[in-house]
């Protein structure tokens, strides 16, 4: 299994159309081979002294795959190309991170 932290950063006030379209194509996702997990999470105040500043642009994905090809497949898939249009716009970068258990 793996785990992908997507963070996306969206140009400023399109988080919550971002977060409509993200969440209109989740059952998509979900329904792919592998997919264990797929949901946008977005910063919270925990009131925690070594927490950074919130960052009102930023959806971050968190993700769990079977298998690294399994995520492969995912890129690929067509309703991930439509997401992608849909969103275009609204994002300004993406940093993936792929992690394994340790």
């Amino acid at each position: 299994m793996i785990t992908v932290l997507a963070t996306i950063t969206l140009n400023e006030g399109f988080r919550e159309p971002f977060i409509a379209a993200f969440n209109a194509n989740v059952p998509n996702v979900l329904a792919e081979d592998g997919c264990i997990q797929y949901e946008p999470v977005v910063d919270t105040d925990a009131t925690l002294d070594a927490q950074p500043p919130l960052r009102e642009n930023v959806v971050v994905v968190v993700e769990k795959w079977a298998s690294i090809e399994a995520l492969h497949a995912h890129l690929k898939a067509p309703h991930m190309n439509t997401y992608r249009e849909q969103v275009t716009g609204m994002v300004s970068g993406v940093d993936l991170q792929v992690l394994k258990p340790a």
